[in-house]
């Protein structure tokens, strides 16, 4: 088994973070998200050691350029002697493994904590690790990393799943973030991840279909994103206020047949657009408040 030289394996003050001596943190990816949460680590005075990429030149000139970012070194998985005692890997869901494989070798993992970000997968996926002796856990913001785009984690919440001394790490170091951690349970990923995704990526895609019926409606692309922002934000306003039935309005909620059926029969002429309406026309007559109920299920039947 390979040995640290010159370093205590792990920091005793892990678990509870005593005296709050902040752990030093190796991150391994330099993508959206490893960018926004390194940057965030170091500006909240945690010491980023090293950003471990992959061999691959693009991989290794993001890795580079973040590190200089966080002044910490950049390293390839295959020459990575890691000491820190956080390793957080922020790789795609399919690499998390993999890469938990390729670094088994890089430390000696007993008393340090491992996690990944990944909405979706269990802390399992880093199995090999907790075998040599880490506490493993999945730590998701649930927040949207888009190229260009670095939002700070103030507020954000936090999804933590794993072993019990890497939840408490986890926790404490999403606090200093200014984060808001909360447990989700290893049964309930799938569907945190999912409503995740109702969240941000299918709001998106409800967007660009509203660009889509903007354009028949005679009106580009652009300007439709423009016009359609301050209904956007004042509907998202509406929601943190008064919640989705408080926030609903428009023709479904007062029972205006008539004006449905015109929209159907419009839309039937763009390709893909009556389909999404009748979906969360019929979403909307299970959950949320509406007239002439009847009368509109037989429609979006028809």
């Amino acid at each position: 088994m390979w040995q640290p030289r010159g370093r205590a394996a792990a920091s005793a003050m892990l678990p509870g973070m005593s005296g709050r001596k902040k752990p030093r943190i190796a991150m391994v990816g330099a993508g959206n998200l490893a960018s926004a949460l390194a940057v965030s680590l170091h500006e909240a005075g945690y010491v980023i050691e090293q950003i471990i990429s992959r061999g691959r030149t693009a991989s290794l000139r993001r890795t580079r350029g973040l590190a200089r970012q966080v002044e910490a070194s950049a390293v390839t998985a295959d020459g990575a002697q890691i000491w820190a005692d956080i390793v957080w890997f922020c790789v795609p869901d399919g690499a998390i493994a993999h890469a938990a494989d390729s670094l088994a070798g890089a430390a000696d993992w007993r008393g340090r904590v491992a996690l990944h970000s990944s909405g979706a997968l269990t802390s399992d996926e880093l199995a090999v690790l907790r075998k040599r002796g880490a506490a493993v856990a999945s730590v998701h913001p649930l927040m949207t990393f888009v190229r260009g785009s670095r939002p700070p984690m103030t507020g954000v919440p936090f999804g933590i799943e794993g072993d019990r001394k890497a939840e408490r790490v986890a926790r404490a170091v999403v606090l200093d973030l200014r984060g808001k951690p909360f447990t989700v349970r290893k049964a309930q990923k799938g569907a945190y991840h999912a409503w995740g995704m109702f969240a941000s990526p299918l709001l998106t895609a409800l967007l660009a279909e509203g660009e889509r019926v903007a354009v028949a409606a005679g009106v580009s692309r652009k300007a439709a994103r423009e016009r359609m922002l301050p209904i956007l934000t004042h509907t998202l306003a509406n929601y943190s206020r008064f919640g989705a039935a408080g926030s609903f309005s428009g023709p479904i909620a007062r029972g205006d047949v008539a004006t449905v059926e015109k929209h159907l029969k419009v839309l039937g002429k763009i390709l893909g657009g009556r389909e999404v309406y009748i979906a969360l026309a019929r979403a909307v007559l299970r959950d949320l408040p509406a007239k002439n109920r009847s009368a509109l299920e037989r429609i979006l039947k028809a």
